[in-house]
This record gives C-alpha cells, structure tokens and sequence, in this order.
C-alpha cells in the first residue's frame, strides 16, 4: 500500500459538524449516568466520598478558575485535586503544565493528579512480534491530525463486552477540540483498506512531554499500531516521555512503568519548559519502516 499523508493547515474545526457529532442523546446521558453512578459507588471507590465533600465544601471558597495543587490532591479518591470550573484553551494547558486532568463520569468535571504517575521513556517501549508483523502487511494505514473530532467521537463510544461508561462528554470533547484547533492536542488515525476509521487516539503536547488521553480500537492491534507509530515519532523529536496516567495491563505490556508523582513532577516541568511542537503533526515514515523499529537504540 502506497504511503498516504495529506497537509493539514492550522484552522478550526466545522461548528456545525462538531455539534452534532459530540451531540448525547438522552438515552445515552441516562445509561452514563447510571453506569457512573454504579462505578463510584463500588465498594473501593464509596471511602473517598466524605474527602470528596470536604473538598467540595472548600471549593466554595476557593476564587474561580485556581487550579489546586497536585502534590495536595487526595489518595482517596485516588489522585482527585480539585474541581473544574473552567475548560478553556488556557486553563487546560496550565492544567497540563501543573500535571493536572480532568475526569467525571457525572457531576462536575474534577481535576487529578495520582500518588503514581504511568510514563513510557521511549526506549523501554515494547513492541510485539506479533504487532511488527501486523504493520508489515500493508493493510492499514495512519495519519495524524487528519480527523480529531472523528477520533474523540469515537474514544467515547461504547466498548466491545463492556458497559458504557465513559468520561469524554460533549463538554470534554468540546474543549480538547478547541485544543486541537489551537494546535495543542493531536489524534492518530488508523485507517483500513477501505478508508474506514478502524482505531486511533488522541493527547496534548505540552513542551516535549506528551499526555495520551483515550484510544480505542474497531478491529484487532489498531489503536496499538497507531500507538507505536505515535511513540515513534515522539521519540524522533525528542520528546521527554508518554505520559499514560494511570497505569493499565495494556500500557504495562507496552513499556510503561509508574513514578511517584513528586518525581513526575519534576520530570514535568523540565519538559513543559521545552519549546511547544505546535500545529498539525505529519506521519514521517511508513509502517514498514517504523515495525523495524529498536527502542533500546532510542537516545
């Protein structure tokens, strides 16, 4: 298959478009709801409620849009921080810069900071036999920046064997892709050989670190192709590390370990201080190319 990569200036996203596709329905809202209400209420998570009242009680007297502290944020719940009452371009890259992200289900939008942090340092990056053959056979396909609004639409969407509980709302799409628009968050795309959208993910650069946000995957190794193409790149431009948040079976199999959070936080900050790689990011090599690579190598 012939390599494809196609410019993509810096311009906003159609207003119209944008609304209806990160449109929720009411049904969906209601199963969201539910399904997040049984998921904070599960019995590891239902301790933390009296911390997250006090905290709430606090906010009210805390001026609107102070982003808090990461290194105060609770371990129980688990990393929680904060409240965000704004999600503006500016906020949400200071956010970033601090360590800070914002996650609800339902309820307001909270910011959190974990006790641990998930990095991958590109040459501890595990790439499997078995994915480095799947690359080589031409039968996909990856781009950057080519559809965000596509590929958040569809990190939000329902899992194959699992419930539908998510915490990419309409509010959350809409802001990362104002994000987008100002050339801060990128997606990967994974097309197949009939030009569907077959997996992909999307983060935000902030300096030369970079955060993943959500991927998802509708055929089999997708999001983790485009996953090792975006590693790549990363590591090709010099970027510090891949922040995972939280540690997953999925990214602990692909080379990402934790760090306390104090140590990521000095990580952050060297790496946040770097230049912004800002605008529509290109696909620089084939998949050929890139299945080849040995991250041990990586500098």
């Amino acid at each position: 298959m012939a390599f494809y990569n196609e410019r993509i200036e810096l311009s906003g996203g159609d207003p119209d478009r944008r609304a209806a596709l990160f449109r929720e329905t009411a049904r969906d809202r209601l199963e969201r709801w539910a399904f997040g209400l049984a998921w904070s209420l599960m019995p590891n998570r239902i301790g933390g409620l009296p911390a997250l009242t006090r905290l709430w009680l606090s906010d009210l007297f805390t001026p609107a849009g102070a982003l808090p502290d990461p290194q105060a944020a609770l371990d129980k719940p688990y990393g929680l921080a904060g409240f965000a009452h704004d999600l503006s371009v500016p906020t949400l890259l200071a956010a970033h810069r601090r360590g800070l992200y914002p996650f609800a289900h339902i309820g307001p939008v909270k910011w959190w900071s974990p006790p641990m942090r998930s990095l991958l340092f590109f040459s501890q990056t595990h790439i499997a036999k078995r994915l480095r053959r799947q690359m080589r056979q031409g039968q996909y396909r990856v781009t950057f920046d080519r559809d965000f609004d596509g590929v958040i639409k569809a990190c939000a969407g329902q899992r194959a064997g699992r419930f539908h509980v998510t915490w990419i709302t309409p509010k959350i799409m809409h802001a990362y892709a104002a994000l987008h628009d100002e050339g801060y968050a990128h997606s990967f795309e994974v097309w197949n050989e009939k030009g569907e959208l077959a997996g992909g993910g999307y983060g935000v650069a902030v300096g030369n670190s970079f955060v993943t946000e959500s991927q998802f995957s509708r055929e089999d190794n997708t999001s983790k192709i485009g996953f090792t193409v975006l590693n790549w790149h990363l590591a090709k431009w010099g970027f510090a590390f891949n922040d995972g948040k939280v540690l997953t079976p999925t990214t602990r199999d692909q080379g990402f370990h934790e760090i306390p959070r104090a140590e990521y936080l000095t990580r952050l900050a060297a790496a946040a201080d770097q230049p912004d790689r800002r605008g529509r990011w290109q696909v620089e090599a084939e998949l050929a190319e890139i299945s080849n690579w040995q991250p041990q190598d990586t500098a």
